[in-house]
């Protein structure tokens, strides 16, 4: 039988591309693969994906309550299951994924996509924040193996707990397709959460020569909508919102604009130390993009040159600005050199890269190494 890993998260499965990367590669070289997650009221029934996947419904959707009704539910779950690994996505499913790798003697793995404790949202409740930071200090230096995104982020964790943090960024696997015809249109996908400088970005459309499209949904969605109409952006079909979007559909609709917003706010460390995957999105599908001027954009941008970067704090007329010079009527030249960059950049940073990483972690956690017949990278 092969090694089976278990991996949990609050997501609707259907839409977390991270997981679906790391399933997908562990699945493909050997690995008996279960993906648990969350079953939303309006959750479109499940994609196929080569591994196993299952979602939790729960009566709360929000708050409290509902991080205490889906962890109670996922130990129950968990309990029922045997695996060689189990692998718990941030903070939030933490608690009882140590717990079931405790009571069987497995290894227990943390993969942080953030920095749970310095997201806007606990940020903002000081509470709330003391309470999340006592499970990441209870949980993360008990952890077999621990990796997260981004170098700036894995440095944090490792000066907070004196333990190694391995990196896999999140970066969409290289494939070939042909370049496409832009349609013009800016796109902006993603959460609709606090911090991520939609608010700024909705003030700058008035002034901005094209059309924003904005896929995703969050927190903020009924605000967001509500101010677009008051500026008159969707009356004049300036913004479109398209709410959810599968992922493959997501690349096409990537592919065919002109220019990716990413613009984060600096609301604590787990943004202002991020690596997005949209910033990868973007890069792969050849498009342009306005990035916000923090540590590891930077670092990227300064060595392959790929986007627009607009100082911290924002401001809708630094917004707008950037966004006016790579649109049609803004420096052509420049646009055309930024999207022989992403070509260029795209040959270097790819999943193919980070999984040959993610299977060498996994091959040394105890119990969890495939046979010899199967190909796994030698070396971190």
């Amino acid at each position: 039988m092969p090694p089976r890993l278990v991996f949990t998260v609050t997501t609707d499965l259907n839409y977390d591309q991270r997981m679906q990367r790391i399933c997908g590669s562990l699945a493909a070289a050997g690995y008996a693969v279960l993906l648990i997650g969350r079953e939303w009221p309006t959750s479109r029934p499940l994609t196929a994906q080569p591994y196993q996947q299952h979602r939790l419904r729960c009566w709360n959707t929000r708050g409290k309550l509902f991080y205490l009704e889906y962890n109670l539910r996922l130990l129950l779950f968990l309990l029922r299951k045997r695996a060689s690994a189990w692998c718990a996505i941030d903070l939030d499913t933490a608690l009882p994924v140590w717990l079931r790798a405790r009571l069987g003697g497995q290894p227990f793995v943390y993969d942080a996509h953030e920095l749970f404790t310095e997201v806007p949202e606990v940020v903002a409740r000081p509470a709330v924040q003391r309470l999340w930071r006592r499970v990441e200090a209870f949980v993360v230096p008990r952890a077999h193996l621990a990796y997260t995104v981004g170098p700036a982020l894995a440095h944090v964790f490792a000066q907070r707990y004196g333990c190694p943090f391995h990196v896999i960024r999140n970066i969409s696997r290289l494939e070939p397709h042909a370049e496409e015809p832009t349609e013009g249109y800016i796109l902006y996908q993603g959460a609709l959460n606090a911090g991520r400088g939609m608010e700024v970005l909705l003030d700058a459309m008035p002034h901005v020569h094209g059309r924003l499209v904005v896929c995703g949904e969050g927190d903020l969605s009924g605000a967001l909508r509500a101010q677009a109409e008051r500026l008159g952006l969707l009356a004049s079909g300036q913004v479109e919102f398209r709410g959810f979007v599968l992922p493959l559909e997501l690349r096409a609709i990537t592919r065919r604009a002109a220019v990716g917003v990413m613009l984060l706010e600096n609301q604590g460390l787990s943004y202002y130390y991020s690596l997005a995957n949209k910033f990868f999105d973007y890069l792969h599908a050849g498009i342009p993009q306005v990035v916000v001027d923090f540590p590891e954009y930077r670092a990227l941008n300064d060595q392959y040159e790929v986007a627009e970067l607009v100082a911290a704090p924002l401001s809708s007329a630094a917004v707008a600005a950037a966004l006016n010079r790579l649109l049609p009527g803004g420096n052509v030249a420049r646009y055309q050199q930024l999207r022989r960059n992403c070509r260029h950049a795209r040959q270097a940073l790819n999943w193919q890269s980070e999984e040959a990483r993610l299977l060498a972690l996994y091959a040394t956690l105890p119990g969890c190494a495939l046979p010899v017949s199967v190909p796994v990278a030698a070396s971190l």
